[in-house]
């Protein structure tokens, strides 16, 4: 007898949607069931427990606390200048700092004041800045009275995050002699769209040609090249090790990496650590994919998203390790709780491969780029890939009204600064805590083996529900459950009988049995509680194959 309301082949019609489309159907099944045994005489209804979104569920208040105790000295600037009942003026700079030191002095119990007190320290003590001009900066800039001056980045605040980038995505290592020159976006999402675009846009792309796709890997990066704009002919490199029967290493074997030598091959997208696995490149891929540069494809564009980098110790970004050929995308969001907020960048070393590809460009595709940036300088052929970014993403006509909105590059400074103080480390170390404990609680729920990994970031688990099956019950179960049943069958089962969401790890091009937990947004107690489920569905499959 069917365990879901669903037919096989309504199910299957279902599995063609986007894992994330298909999430908002499991949520409309969960809630009728909600509603099911809420009516029901007796029943209490059963808490939806949505796993399947990677907002996570805590908050940085350090960096806010203080982002709002800057906002109040803002004002008494602007109030300074001009006041009349709700009217302001601008900050102005000469004797910014002394100003705020009194500010500070005059304001102990402002909640945040000493923790912006030790960040404007620290930046002015790290990066040499001179105090008015950078006090202006936070000032002006969070008032929000300006349009983004340089268009970019600002100044100040680039130098602040590629110090941040430097700490946690390249393990206080940066590349010996090299700049990166960075671009503040609307989140990760908006730096992957204008990726594409500009390099679409400046022909180091064009439409048909080869990329890869380091895979399972987050969505979108599935979804992007098939649209007709690119038509990509994609390879996918797959992490398909296993540790032992049963049990799914996620790496890459070394023939799999080894795709990203055929020079053919023009960009490989890379979301590291990984999403779904949640694991941080191993040294030996990394080492291989340096070599292939190297020797064999020393134009190859790569494309890392370094999102979860900071929930790994030791993480070091391949922009790190192959500065010339990296585009790094990085997001605030998961690690401060900040999803929000919106804040992203775009790291490119100011020595980088696409910059000499549009240097080699024809005569008649110089001739058409100047066209097109003709606008913005006298020389736009000279005009650097990440400031084509800028103007590309504001369709170049408006890029003298591009950047991100100066208050959120102002907490994007704060989010960084905060993470080189002790209590920026504390919590770091706190959250990387909580995740780790929520992925125990659900192996401990659904009793599943996981491989152990020491640049597991744990932000995600994905869990091969086939690979288990063969592990616990042989190969007769595995091909029982693909006879029988749909891929994501299991999760129309979860989400009407327990009020479970997940999500299929298929639509990450992960193994089609395989499902994606986040770790990050629900209570501790709740992954015991979703493991428990996903062991009880995992049992009804093997009493139906015994008794089948």
């Amino acid at each position: 007898m069917p365990k879901t309301r669903l037919s096989r082949e309504e199910i299957r019609s279902f599995a063609q949607l986007s894992p994330f489309e298909l999430k908002d159907k499991f949520i409309q099944i969960a809630t009728e069931a909600q509603s099911d045994k809420a009516g029901q005489k007796g029943m209490a209804a059963q808490a939806m427990l949505n796993a399947g979104r990677g907002n996570p569920n805590w908050v940085a208040t350090g960096p806010r606390e203080a982002y709002h105790a800057l906002g109040y000295f803002a004002l008494s600037e602007s109030r300074r200048v001009w006041t009349a009942d709700n009217l302001g003026g601008m900050p102005e700079e000469s004797g910014c700092a002394e100003r705020f030191e009194r500010f500070v002095r005059t304001n102990p119990s402002l909640p945040g004041i000493e923790l912006l007190k030790a960040c404007v320290d620290l930046a002015v003590r790290r990066f040499g800045f001179v105090p008015d001009a950078f006090v202006h900066e936070l000032a002006d800039a969070s008032i929000g009275d300006n349009y983004p001056v340089p268009d970019r980045i600002l100044r100040h605040t680039e130098l602040i995050v590629r110090g941040y980038l430097a700490d946690e995505m390249f393990d206080h290592r940066p590349p010996e002699g090299q700049t990166m020159s960075l671009f503040a976006t609307e989140g990760g999402t908006a730096a992957m769209c204008y990726i594409f675009d500009s390099l679409m846009k400046n022909g180091i792309l064009e439409k048909g040609d080869r990329i890869a796709l380091m895979v399972p890997v987050f969505t979108p990066y599935l979804e992007i090249p098939e649209l007709d704009t690119y038509g990509f002919d994609v390879v996918h490199v797959e992490a398909s090790l296993f540790t032992e029967t049963g049990v799914r290493q996620w790496r890459y074997p070394t023939e799999e990496i080894e795709k990203l030598a055929d020079p053919s091959v023009k960009m490989v997208c890379c979301v590291n650590p990984s999403n779904p696995p949640s694991l941080a490149l191993s040294t030996r891929v990394t080492e291989q994919i340096v070599s292939i540069v190297g020797e064999r494809n020393p134009n190859l564009l790569i494309v890392t998203d370094d999102v979860y980098g900071t929930f790994v110790e030791g993480f070091r970004s391949l922009a790190a390790d192959l500065p010339r050929n990296t585009l790094l995308v990085y997001s605030y969001s998961k690690h401060y709780g900040a999803t929000g907020w919106r804040l992203g960048v775009i790291g490119l070393h100011d020595d980088n491969v696409i910059d000499a590809m549009l240097d080699a460009q024809s005569p008649e595709q110089k001739a058409r780029l100047e066209k097109r940036y003709g606008t913005l300088t006298l020389d736009p052929g000279k005009l650097r890939f990440i400031d084509r970014l800028v103007a590309d993403s504001r369709q170049v006509a408006l890029n003298h009204t591009a950047g991100l909105s100066l208050p959120q590059q102002v907490m994007m400074s704060l989010f960084s600064l905060f993470d080189m103080l002790d209590e920026g480390q504390d919590y770091k170390h706190r959250i990387r805590a909580i995740v780790r404990q929520r992925l125990d609680l659900l192996l401990e729920g659904v009793h599943m083996k996981i491989s152990d990994d020491s640049k597991r970031a744990a932000y995600y688990i994905e869990l091969d529900l086939l690979a288990e099956a063969e592990r616990v019950h042989g190969k007769e179960f595995a091909d029982f459950l693909q006879r029988n049943y749909e891929p994501v069958d299991p999760l129309f089962r979860l989400a009407e009988q327990t009020s479970v969401v997940l999500l299929n790890g298929g639509g990450f091009d992960g193994p089609e049995w395989s499902v994606r937990v986040s770790l990050a947004n629900l209570d501790d107690l709740d992954y015991l509680k979703i493991g428990h489920h996903l062991r009880v569905i995992f049992d009804d499959y093997a009493q139906e194959w015994r008794t089948a």
